[in-house]
């Protein structure tokens, strides 16, 4: 199997599943808990159906859309995920590039082994930094300026990680930052020669935004669950997101709004933009997933902030049903690292341009000439 043979979701799994060490693929595979609600973020797009119209002469559809401040050629771009250099050892570069090449947003993690200046050096595409509030405010601070000074398009707070999730798969696998032969872990290493060799003989694993700032960004002895729970303030709270979103004074998104109650309070504080996401299922399980608050929100405040949903998409059909309900654009995670890991850049550029297909197709097949004429008129919910 190559990349050549990846036409879905499923198909880059299977790739990246044969590359990967047990331990990484199910860090990207995993939820928290029982699964549930990762099960159920792309189950949910199953509530409602597609209502297409006829001869409509659509021709080539025009799929672009604005987010952040800057027009995108798709409405999908790439979520922010962290140490992407375990995937592969172009990480986030492998992913930028890819998302330059098809004009949509790359999205960088605080967590990321990349720098913000290596991205905005090699990179003119849209581009979005995602902050994590750490214990130390000074670091918070760094990195705002940061990517002011590298040009950065917009920021996005991720604000449902204030503790880490109940990643079982992590502990049976003895998954590490950086990676560690334990007990648990040495076969499914040795099985992989290509990619520990990879690992070995490129850049040293760090992370690359916050190393000059605490020991914990070259120093990773413990697993990223500890890192998330030592490092991240679990009292962050509104003063702390209004504080970024006046600071950075830019486009700005709180991702991880699953109520209209907090919808609103984003709008209140100055955010431009709302990420509805339960963070891939890997946080709280047994939550509702995007899909199923997404209609709730926008018809709240759809009129007054761009609202991105993040999570479950695997479809260009999902993409469609979440505009149709009042998303802006969608996001996806897994399906990126599993392609990024299948192939790095190219791995990357495979998946956006069979996500592009779909989505062009689609719309053809749904007769919607550009994606204003995707409503809530489309969609029919099952009861």
């Amino acid at each position: 199997m190559n990349l050549e043979d990846c036409h879905n979701f499923d198909d880059f799994r299977k790739l990246a599943k044969k590359k990967l060490p047990s331990p990484i693929f199910h860090y990207i595979d995993g939820g928290s808990d029982d699964e549930t609600t990762l099960k159920r973020n792309t189950e949910a797009f199953n509530s409602c159906d597609l209502i297409p119209n006829i001869l409509r002469g659509t021709g080539k559809p025009d799929l672009s859309t604005k987010i952040f401040g800057r027009k995108i050629n798709i409405p999908l771009f790439l979520s922010p995920t962290a140490m992407q250099r375990l995937y592969h050892p172009d990480g986030d570069k492998a992913s930028a590039k890819a998302a330059e090449k098809f004009g949509t947003m790359y999205s960088m993690s605080t967590m990321a082994n990349n720098s913000i200046e290596e991205i905005s050096n090699i990179s003119s595409g849209p581009k979005l930094f995602q902050l994590y509030i750490h214990k130390d405010k000074s670091i918070t601070d760094d990195l705002v300026e940061r990517c002011k000074r590298a040009n950065f398009d917009g920021l996005c707070l991720t604000v449902d990680t204030i503790v880490a999730g109940n990643r079982e798969r992590d502990h049976r696998t003895g998954f590490t930052t950086p990676p560690k032969l334990t007990l648990n872990s040495l076969m499914s290493f040795a099985m992989k020669p290509r990619w520990v060799f990879d690992y070995l003989t490129n850049k040293k694993f760090e992370l690359s935004n916050v190393k000059n700032k605490t020991d914990k960004g070259t120093n990773i002895t413990k697993s990223v669950i500890e890192y998330i729970n030592e490092q991240y303030d679990p009292g962050m709270n509104w003063k702390d997101a209004e504080y970024v979103v006046r600071k950075w004074n830019g486009p700005f998104a709180l991702k991880g709004i699953m109520s209209v109650e907090d919808a609103k309070r984003a709008i209140d504080i100055g955010c431009t933009a709302i990420m509805i996401s339960n963070h891939g299922g890997r946080q709280l399980d047994g939550s509702t997933s995007p899909f199923d608050q997404i209609k709730e929100i926008s018809d709240a405040v759809g009129d007054k902030i761009e609202i991105i949903l993040d999570g479950g998409i695997r479809r260009g059909t999902h993409v469609l049903k979440a505009i149709a309900a009042g998303a802006k654009a969608c996001s996806l995670g897994k399906a990126f690292l599993f392609s990024l890991s299948a192939g790095g850049q190219k791995g990357v550029e495979k998946l956006l341009q069979n996500m592009q297909n779909e989505i062009e197709r689609d719309m053809m097949l749904m007769g919607c000439k550009n994606l204003e004429e995707l409503n809530i008129s489309k969609l029919i919910y099952r009861k």
